[in-house]
Protein backbone atom coordinates (compact mmCIF):
# COMPACT_ATOMS: atom_id res chain seq x y z
CA UNK A 1 0.00 0.00 0.00
CA UNK A 2 2.84 2.65 0.64
CA UNK A 3 3.94 3.01 -3.23
CA UNK A 4 0.11 3.23 -4.11
CA UNK A 5 -0.87 6.30 -5.76
CA UNK A 6 -4.48 7.61 -4.29
CA UNK A 7 -7.15 8.03 -7.15
CA UNK A 8 -8.49 11.27 -6.28
CA UNK A 9 -12.66 11.06 -5.36
CA UNK A 10 -14.97 13.34 -7.11
CA UNK A 11 -14.49 16.37 -9.34
CA UNK A 12 -12.02 19.23 -8.73
CA UNK A 13 -14.03 22.00 -7.46
CA UNK A 14 -11.64 24.14 -10.10
CA UNK A 15 -12.71 21.91 -12.94
CA UNK A 16 -16.58 22.25 -12.20
CA UNK A 17 -19.52 23.73 -13.13
CA UNK A 18 -22.35 24.70 -11.06
CA UNK A 19 -25.42 23.20 -12.54
CA UNK A 20 -28.60 23.35 -9.73
CA UNK A 21 -31.85 21.79 -10.56
CA UNK A 22 -33.56 22.75 -14.18
CA UNK A 23 -36.59 23.25 -11.79
CA UNK A 24 -34.57 25.27 -9.10
CA UNK A 25 -35.91 28.58 -7.79
CA UNK A 26 -32.95 29.46 -8.65
CA UNK A 27 -33.59 29.48 -12.36
CA UNK A 28 -35.67 31.56 -14.40
CA UNK A 29 -37.56 29.18 -16.65
CA UNK A 30 -35.71 28.61 -20.02
CA UNK A 31 -38.55 25.97 -21.57
CA UNK A 32 -42.37 25.65 -21.25
CA UNK A 33 -44.30 22.51 -20.34
CA UNK A 34 -43.73 20.92 -23.72
CA UNK A 35 -40.18 21.25 -23.25
CA UNK A 36 -39.77 23.95 -26.12
CA UNK A 37 -37.37 26.94 -25.37
CA UNK A 38 -38.49 29.83 -23.74
CA UNK A 39 -37.22 33.47 -25.61
CA UNK A 40 -36.21 34.85 -22.54
CA UNK A 41 -32.50 35.41 -21.96
CA UNK A 42 -30.88 34.67 -18.52
CA UNK A 43 -29.13 38.50 -17.55
CA UNK A 44 -24.88 38.29 -17.05
CA UNK A 45 -26.03 37.42 -13.09
CA UNK A 46 -27.65 34.07 -13.64
CA UNK A 47 -24.59 33.06 -16.12
CA UNK A 48 -22.00 33.72 -13.88
CA UNK A 49 -23.68 32.06 -11.10
CA UNK A 50 -22.81 28.94 -12.85
CA UNK A 51 -18.72 29.57 -12.60
CA UNK A 52 -19.08 30.85 -9.57
CA UNK A 53 -22.21 29.99 -7.71
CA UNK A 54 -23.64 32.72 -5.38
CA UNK A 55 -24.35 30.45 -3.07
CA UNK A 56 -21.62 28.73 -2.51
CA UNK A 57 -18.69 30.73 -3.80
CA UNK A 58 -20.00 34.64 -2.97
CA UNK A 59 -17.23 36.27 -2.76
CA UNK A 60 -15.90 34.90 -6.65
CA UNK A 61 -19.21 35.38 -7.72
CA UNK A 62 -18.63 38.90 -6.94
CA UNK A 63 -15.77 39.33 -8.24
CA UNK A 64 -16.18 37.92 -11.50
CA UNK A 65 -19.20 39.65 -12.25
CA UNK A 66 -17.85 42.90 -11.36
CA UNK A 67 -15.01 41.94 -13.55
CA UNK A 68 -16.70 40.79 -16.62
CA UNK A 69 -19.07 44.16 -16.30
CA UNK A 70 -15.92 46.25 -16.55
CA UNK A 71 -14.65 43.64 -19.63
CA UNK A 72 -18.19 44.41 -21.25
CA UNK A 73 -17.78 47.71 -21.36
CA UNK A 74 -14.25 48.20 -22.74
CA UNK A 75 -14.45 44.79 -25.08
CA UNK A 76 -10.25 44.35 -23.88
CA UNK A 77 -8.23 45.39 -21.06
CA UNK A 78 -4.42 45.52 -20.55
CA UNK A 79 -2.49 44.35 -17.60
CA UNK A 80 -2.46 48.07 -16.23
CA UNK A 81 -6.27 48.35 -16.98
CA UNK A 82 -6.88 44.85 -14.76
CA UNK A 83 -4.55 46.65 -12.11
CA UNK A 84 -6.87 49.73 -12.07
CA UNK A 85 -9.57 47.66 -11.61
CA UNK A 86 -8.30 45.42 -8.33
CA UNK A 87 -6.93 49.03 -6.94
CA UNK A 88 -10.21 50.66 -7.44
CA UNK A 89 -12.42 47.70 -6.28
CA UNK A 90 -10.74 46.51 -3.34
CA UNK A 91 -9.79 43.05 -4.97
CA UNK A 92 -7.25 41.12 -4.10
CA UNK A 93 -4.83 40.36 -5.85
CA UNK A 94 -4.32 36.65 -5.16
CA UNK A 95 -7.98 35.64 -5.17
CA UNK A 96 -8.89 37.42 -8.59
CA UNK A 97 -5.38 35.93 -10.54
CA UNK A 98 -5.19 32.60 -8.65
CA UNK A 99 -8.96 31.78 -8.31
CA UNK A 100 -11.48 33.65 -10.93
CA UNK A 101 -9.21 34.41 -13.90
CA UNK A 102 -8.39 30.81 -14.13
CA UNK A 103 -11.58 29.67 -14.57
CA UNK A 104 -12.92 31.87 -16.34
CA UNK A 105 -10.26 31.92 -18.88
CA UNK A 106 -10.72 27.96 -18.46
CA UNK A 107 -14.47 27.33 -19.36
CA UNK A 108 -14.16 30.09 -21.99
CA UNK A 109 -15.58 33.14 -21.23
CA UNK A 110 -12.40 34.97 -21.54
CA UNK A 111 -9.20 34.96 -23.82
CA UNK A 112 -5.97 36.09 -22.56
CA UNK A 113 -3.48 36.53 -25.10
CA UNK A 114 0.30 37.70 -24.47
CA UNK A 115 2.71 39.03 -26.61
CA UNK A 116 6.28 38.71 -25.81
CA UNK A 117 7.99 42.02 -26.14
CA UNK A 118 11.85 42.23 -25.83
CA UNK A 119 12.56 45.95 -24.45
CA UNK A 120 15.88 47.07 -26.19
CA UNK A 121 17.88 49.40 -23.83
CA UNK A 122 17.81 46.12 -21.13
CA UNK A 123 17.30 43.14 -23.43
CA UNK A 124 14.94 42.15 -21.43
CA UNK A 125 11.93 39.94 -22.08
CA UNK A 126 8.44 41.46 -20.73
CA UNK A 127 4.82 39.79 -21.99
CA UNK A 128 2.32 41.88 -21.50
CA UNK A 129 -1.28 40.64 -20.91
CA UNK A 130 -4.30 41.40 -22.70
CA UNK A 131 -7.87 39.93 -21.57
CA UNK A 132 -11.25 39.91 -23.86
CA UNK A 133 -14.43 38.55 -24.23
CA UNK A 134 -14.98 34.83 -26.04
CA UNK A 135 -17.41 33.49 -27.26
CA UNK A 136 -16.20 29.67 -26.47
CA UNK A 137 -18.41 29.62 -23.13
CA UNK A 138 -21.41 29.99 -25.40
CA UNK A 139 -20.42 27.77 -28.16
CA UNK A 140 -19.06 25.09 -25.61
CA UNK A 141 -22.53 24.94 -24.03
CA UNK A 142 -24.39 24.93 -27.42
CA UNK A 143 -22.60 21.80 -28.40
CA UNK A 144 -23.72 20.11 -25.57
CA UNK A 145 -27.17 21.02 -25.72
CA UNK A 146 -27.49 20.62 -29.83
CA UNK A 147 -26.08 17.09 -29.21
CA UNK A 148 -28.14 16.52 -26.75
CA UNK A 149 -31.51 17.74 -28.38
CA UNK A 150 -30.36 15.54 -31.58
CA UNK A 151 -29.81 12.21 -29.18
CA UNK A 152 -33.34 12.53 -27.88
CA UNK A 153 -34.75 13.29 -31.09
CA UNK A 154 -33.08 10.40 -32.31
CA UNK A 155 -34.27 8.06 -29.67
CA UNK A 156 -37.83 9.40 -30.56
CA UNK A 157 -38.06 8.98 -33.82
CA UNK A 158 -37.09 5.40 -33.63
CA UNK A 159 -39.49 4.53 -30.55
CA UNK A 160 -42.33 6.40 -33.01
CA UNK A 161 -41.23 4.24 -36.04
CA UNK A 162 -41.20 0.53 -33.92
CA UNK A 163 -44.85 1.82 -32.96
Amino acid sequence: MAGEKRIPRGVPSSESIYLPPYNSPELRSFQDNSENPTRNLWSLEEVINFVFSKKYQPKYYEIALEFIWELSKKLSMEGADVGNFLSEKGISKATFYNRVLPRLRRVGMIKVERETIVARESMRKYRPMRISLSKTFGNYFMKIGDSWLASVDEARSKARKQE
